[in-house]
């Protein structure tokens, strides 16, 4: 039983038994994987603060062909989010990076674009802790949202009517574009439905922006919770629809 040692990135920790849990993981090399860590909940666990979630680590593990769970070995904390963990908001953000990435990937598929974009935006959030020089958890909820809807193939065309086919891009002025629940595109103004949202052509330009530049570029703006608010929601709604359940940390994000 060979055993494997991967980059990594602690999604999150489920309780089994008395002292072990379950860890959801994504590797560089390996994708989305789920083991068992033994005694990971006693005083002097072997993996130390290793676990928590959204951490960097060096995994060491073993995994059998005939079991979804591997056995997880050690864990060698490479870099930690603790510091973030005291804002609040911040927290949040990466409750969210997580619930995406537990969601959305397939297990057991290496994916090494997803799991640098994580490691991106994560290195955007500790930039932007007080002394940094970023903006913080709003642009790096937005960038990371964009990349892991269009990584997963699920972001349509934001140039057109996905009612009528017309271009939504005009030089002499952006056409007003709106989304629904359920309907996997932008609709114009003719084809808009009852109960749409508007996509803003603020917002439409920065998804193009954030398609061009790094997350250290985009951050440079001042941003708050009202900036690309629109495209987050609109965002969320592509994943929801296609994991066919709502997200529990878009909500809790947004909140005021």
């Amino acid at each position: 039983m060979p055993a494997h040692v991967s980059e990594a990135i602690v999604l999150r920790t489920y309780p089994l038994k008395e002292a072990d849990l379950v860890v959801s993981f994504l590797t560089r090399d390996q994708g989305k994987l789920r083991g068992v860590a033994k005694r990971a909940r006693r005083p002097k666990s072997p993996f130390g603060a290793g676990l928590e979630r959204l951490s960097q680590v060096r995994m060491s593990y073993f995994q059998r062909e005939t079991r979804e769970l591997v056995n997880l070995d050690s864990c060698d904390l490479l870099v930690s989010q603790f510091r973030l963990l005291s804002d609040y908001r911040a927290g949040v953000a990466l409750d969210f990076f997580a619930e995406v990435t537990e969601q959305l990937l397939p297990p057991a598929e290496t994916n090494e674009r997803f799991f640098r974009l994580l490691m991106t935006v994560l290195e955007h959030m500790r930039a932007a802790e007080p002394g940094g020089t970023t903006s913080g958890p709003w642009c790096a909820a937005t960038y990371f949202s964009l990349w892991a809807v269009r990584l997963a193939g699920l972001l349509p065309d934001l140039h057109v009517c996905l009612g009528c086919g017309a271009a939504l891009d005009d030089p002499e002025g952006p056409e007003r574009a709106f989304f629904v629940r359920g309907r996997p595109g932008l609709l114009c103004g003719a084809c808009r439905q009852a109960g749409s949202w508007e996509l803003s052509p603020d917002s439409r330009a920065m998804a193009g922006e954030i398609m061009r530049k790094p997350v250290a570029e985009i951050g440079q703006m001042g941003w708050s919770r009202e900036t690309c608010a629109d495209l987050r929601r609109f965002l969320v709604q592509q994943i929801e629809q296609h994991i066919e359940r709502k997200l529990m940390t878009p909500p809790v994000l947004e909140a005021e």
